[in-house]
């Protein structure tokens, strides 16, 4: 998959240490992954939460931060739409970012 944008993951993880090491390991497998559809999200990552509007919310630290993406199946690229701390993450209407 292709990643728009690594850059919001790194200035993420650059200002919360806590959680680089996951966004990294979560960079690296969504780059090499061939996800076609949502039920293939779900078989490299079983706790990530399908919504509305091609949104996939992945757990990092124990669901201490979320990682809201867009998938576009199709044309194979995820659009970080969100990364944020689950208290954050509450306050974002997650079909809309």
């Amino acid at each position: 998959m292709r990643i728009i944008a690594k850059k919001t993951l790194k200035e993420y993880w650059l200002s919360h240490a806590n959680c680089r090491k996951e966004l990294e390991e979560w960079y690296s497998v969504a780059t090499k992954a061939n996800w076609l559809s949502p039920s293939d999200v779900k078989q490299t990552y079983p706790k990530a939460s399908i919504v509305g509007n091609s949104r996939v919310v992945f757990n990092i630290v124990g669901g201490n931060f979320r990682l809201v993406v867009k998938i576009a199946y199709r044309s194979r690229i995820c659009f970080i739409r969100f990364i944020g701390t689950h208290k954050e993450y509450d306050r974002v209407d997650v079909e809309v970012i």
